[in-house]
C-alpha cells in the first residue's frame, strides 16, 4: 500500500519533476547502453581491419617470395589432391596457406566473410604433425568455435573483447591432425537467424549474387568456401545453419548427428538446452572433403579430449560400399511449398538415382507442422526466450533476425493473446507464437518426451518400409538479404532433422533456369500467409543460382549419409566424380 500523504507529496510541481528524474534516468541508461555497444562495433570492426591487413601483407609476402608458384593451380586442386601433395612433399604447408590468405583476402573485399584472422596460423605451419590426415590444409572456423586469444563474439557486444582462454576441442582435434585454421567467419547476430548479419561485423554477401543471403547460421563459411577462399570450414546447425549456407552458397554441408563430434568449447548464446540438437559438422566444395574431415575428427584424439563423445571411427566399408540403396524421398512436406526449381531438383535427382539402379520408395515422416510448431518451437524457447533475451540488454538488432526480439518481450499474456487473434488468419504464426511460452520443469519434461515419441515414430515408419536413406527437397534458390527472418516457416526442410537428430547433408544439383523463374509468377504457397508472400518475392531474379537436394540417414549413420550424398553428386554433377 501507499502511505497516506505520500499521494500529496507526490502531486503537483514536486511529483512532476520526480517523474521527470525517472523518464531522464531510463534515457540516459539507454544511451549509456547504446554507447557502450556503438564502442564496442567500432573495437570489432577496428580489429578486423587489422586483421585484413595482416593477412594481405603475408600473402604479399610470400608472392614475392615464391614468384613462380602457380595459385590458380593450387586453388583448384579438390581437397584430396591437395592433401596428397602437401603430405608426399610437392607442395609446401607454407604454399597451401598463405595461396588460401591470399584468395581469402581478395574475395572478402566483395562478400564481407572473414571476422578474423588466426594469425599464429603462420607459426602453426611448423607444429603442424606431418602423418596427420589433413597435413599442412588450410582451415576456416565459424566464429563461434573457441580459439585462444580471439573472440566469439557472435554479433554480440556483451562478447567483444572477451578472447577465448583455450581452443574447443573440434580445434584441437583438427591441429593435432595437422589442419591449420586461419580465418574466423561471419555469423548473424547471436546465430539463430539463417541469414548472415550483425551490428558488430555487418552483412556477408551471396559469393553468386550480392542482393542475396549466403545464408546462415555460418554463412561467412558458406560464402568463403563459395567463393574459392578456403578448402574446408567448420560449421554448427540447429536449425539448418550449415545446410542453407551450403545450398545458398553451391556448396557441400553434412549435419550429423548432434553428440557425434564434440561441442566442448563452443560459444552460445543459450546453454543447456538439449530438446533440439545442436550440431557441429564440416563445409566443403565436394563431399569426399566433408569425408576426409570426419576421417580426421573421428580419432582417438577426440575421444580422448571428450570423452562424453561415443568412440565410434568413420566406417569407411559403409561409406565406399557401392550396393544399390533403398531411398525414400518426398517432394513436397506440405508446410512451405517448393519454388519450381526446387521440385524439378528433387525429381531430376531421384530419376537419376533410379536409373542407376537405386530402388525409390515415396515417404513423408508423420505430422510435421506438430513437429515444427509444437516440438521444435517448443524445444528452442522453453523458457519464453528469456535466456535467450540477456544477451541484447544495451545492444542494437540486427534488422536480420526481422521480429524476433519483438516478439519475445512480449509478456506471455500478449503472445498468447496475440495467437487467439491470428489464429483464424495465420494459423501457422499463431501455433508458434503459442508455442513459444515459458514452461514448468514439467512441461519442459512432458515436452522432451513427446519429442522422443515423434522420433521413435517416424524411425518406425522409416523401417517399415526397410530404408536406407532418405531425399528431400533444400529451401533454395537464396533469399534476398534480410528476407529470412520475415520467412520464418521456410526452415521445415531443416529444422525437422534437427528435431529428429538424424543425420542430414546438402548436396547443389542444378541452378535456376529461365523457365524456373517465370514459374514463380505462380507461386502462392500452401497458406498465403506473410510468410508465404515474403518467400515468393525473396526467391525471385534467381537465375543461374545453385540449387541443393537434402540427403538423409538415421541417428549415427553419418557414412551412410555421405555415401548416398556421394552417389548423388556423382549422378548429378559428374566433372565432381574422382579421376
Amino acid at each position: 500500500m501507499v502511505p497516506d500523504g505520500l499521494w500529496p507529496a507526490l502531486s503537483g510541481a514536486s511529483g512532476a519533476a520526480l517523474v521527470c528524474c525517472f523518464v531522464a534516468a531510463a534515457v540516459a541508461l539507454r544511451w549509456s547502453g547504446r554507447r557502450s555497444a556503438r564502442g564496442a562495433a567500432a573495437r570489432a570492426r577496428q580489429r578486423q581491419r587489422a586483421g585484413l591487413e595482416n593477412m594481405d601483407k603475408a600473402a604479399q609476402r610470400f608472392r614475392l617470395q615464391n614468384p613462380d608458384l602457380d595459385s590458380e593451380a593450387l586453388l583448384a586442386l579438390p581437397l584430396p589432391q591437395l592433401v596428397q601433395k602437401l603430405q608426399s612433399g610437392e607442395l609446401s604447408p607454407e604454399a597451401a596457406l598463405f595461396t588460401y590468405v591470399g584468395k581469402a583476402w581478395e574475395v572478402n573485399k566483395g562478400i564481407n566473410c572473414v571476422t578474423s584472422y588466426l594469425a599464429d596460423c603462420e607459426t602453426q605451419l611448423s607444429q603442424a604433425p606431418r602423418h596427420g590426415l589433413l597435413y599442412g590444409v588450410p582451415l576456416s572456423l565459424k566464429e563461434c568455435f573457441s580459439y585462444k586469444g580471439h573472440d566469439s563474439s557472435l554479433g554480440l557486444s556483451l562478447n567483444e573483447g572477451v578472447p577465448a582462454e583455450c581452443d574447443s576441442v573440434v580445434v584441437q582435434v583438427l591441429k593435432l591432425q595437422g589442419a591449420v585454421p586461419f580465418v574466423h567467419t561471419n555469423i548473424p547476430q547471436s546465430m539463430f537467424s539463417y541469414d548472415c548479419s550483425n551490428p558488430l561485423f555487418g552483412q556477408t554477401l551471396n559469393p553468386w549474387k550480392s542482393s542475396k543471403s549466403p545464408g546462415g547460421s555460418s554463412g561467412g563459411e558458406g560464402a568463403l568456401i563459395g567463393s574459392g577462399g578456403s578448402p574446408l570450414g567448420l560449421g554448427t546447425d540447429i536449425g539448418g545453419s550449415i545446410r542453407f549456407p551450403s545450398a545458398f552458397c553451391g556448396i557441400c554441408g553434412l549435419k550429423p548427428t548432434g553428440n557425434r563430434l564434440s561441442k566442448s568449447g563452443l560459444k552460445g548464446c543459450v546453454y543447456g538446452q538439449v530438446a533440439v540438437q545442436l550440431s557441429v559438422g564440416p563445409m566443403a566444395r565436394d563431399v569426399e572433403s566433408l569425408a576426409l574431415c570426419l576421417r580426421a575428427l573421428l580419432c582417438e584424439d577426440m575421444f580422448r579430449l571428450d570423452p562424453t563423445v561415443p568412440p565410434v571411427p568413420f566406417r569407411e566399408e559403409v561409406y565406399t560400399s557401392s550396393r544399390p540403396l533403398r531411398v525414400g524421398y518426398y517432394e513436397t512436406d506440405n508446410y512451405t511449398m517448393p519454388s519450381p526449381a526446387m521440385k524439378r531438383a528433387l525429381l531430376e535427382t531421384k530419376q537419376s538415382l533410379e536409373a542407376a539402379g537405386h530402388t525409390l520408395v515415396p515417404f513423408l515422416p508423420s505430422n510435421i507442422p506438430y513437429a515444427l510448431e509444437t516440438l521444435s518451437s517448443g524445444g528452442l524457447f522453453s523458457d519464453g526466450g528469456h535466456s535467450f533475451l540477456q544477451n541484447f540488454k544495451g545492444d542494437f538488432v540486427d534488422p536480420c533476425l526481422g521480429d524476433l526480439i519483438l516478439v519475445l518481450k512480449l509478456p506471455s499474456w500478449l503472445r498468447g493473446l496475440l495467437a487467439f487473434l491470428l489464429k483464424p488468419l495465420f494459423p501457422r504464426m499463431a501455433s508458434f507464437l503459442s508455442s513459444m511460452r515459458p514452461r514448468s520443469a514439467g512441461k519442459l519434461w512432458e515436452l522432451q518426451h513427446k519429442i522422443e515419441v515423434y522420433r521413435n515414430s517416424v524411425i518406425a515408419q522409416w523401417k517399415a518400409l526397410d530404408l536406407d536413406v532418405l531425399l528431400t527437397p533444400m529451401l533454395g534458390p537464396a533469399l534476398n538479404l534480410n528476407a529470412p527472418g520475415r520467412a520464418t516457416g521456410a526452415i521445415s526442410y531443416t529444422v525437422l532433422y534437427n528435431c529428429l537428430d538424424f543425420p542430414a547433408g546438402v548436396v547443389p544439383v542444378t541452378t535456376v533456369t529461365a523457365e524456373d523463374e517465370a514459374q514463380m509468377e505462380h507461386y502462392k504457397g500452401y497458406f498465403g500467409d506473410i510468410w508465404d508472400k515474403v518467400l515468393k518475392k525473396a526467391m525471385k531474379n534467381s537465375v543461374g543460382l545453385p540449387v541443393a537436394v537434402q540427403c538423409v540417414a538415421l541417428p549415427w549413420q553419418e557414412e551412410m549419409c555421405l555415401r548416398f550424398m556421394r552417389e548423388v553428386e556423382q549422378l548429378m554433377t559428374p566433372e565432381k566424380r574422382p579421376s
